[in-house]
């Protein structure tokens, strides 16, 4: 099994990183195992139900500096439909989605930003104030 690097958020607020290697979208939870310096932490069992999103990153610390693009250039190509989600929050993510359905416990996102340091997120529709289509 391949373990994939996430950054999860709650919908309380916290923020945990590390890597998983069973998270599917239509599974109620996930086996999570975090990231620490040196070595790999504790497996956790972790509810979807409780999260706001999950972010698959490149690598754990990003760019600070980078300012994430919410807007398509002219020549970008994509698949899917762009869309613009607001949570609950207040928190705006822009990319595009192949299958965002309302009814389900969430949706893949690809970000607007082809230099984002997130590959793809998952939004928890429970954490969602509202999806626009752009």
């Amino acid at each position: 099994m391949e373990l994939v690097k996430v950054v999860v958020r709650y919908s309380d607020g916290r923020v945990i990183k590390g890597y998983t290697y069973d998270f599917f979208p239509n599974k109620a939870q996930f086996h999570f195992h975090q990231f620490e310096a040196e070595r790999m932490g504790e497996g956790l069992e972790i509810q979807v139900k409780d999260l706001k999103s999950i972010f698959f990153v490149k690598d754990f610390e990003g760019d600070s500096s980078h300012d994430e693009q919410k807007e398509f250039s002219a020549a970008q190509k994509y698949q899917g439909r762009k869309v613009e989600v607001q949570f609950a929050d207040g928190e705006v993510l822009t990319g595009t989605t192949m299958g965002y359905a309302p009814d389900r416990a969430g949706f893949f996102l690809a970000p607007a930003d082809p230099l984002s340091n997130n590959v793809r997120v998952f939004v928890v529709n429970a954490a969602v104030r509202q999806v626009r289509t752009l």
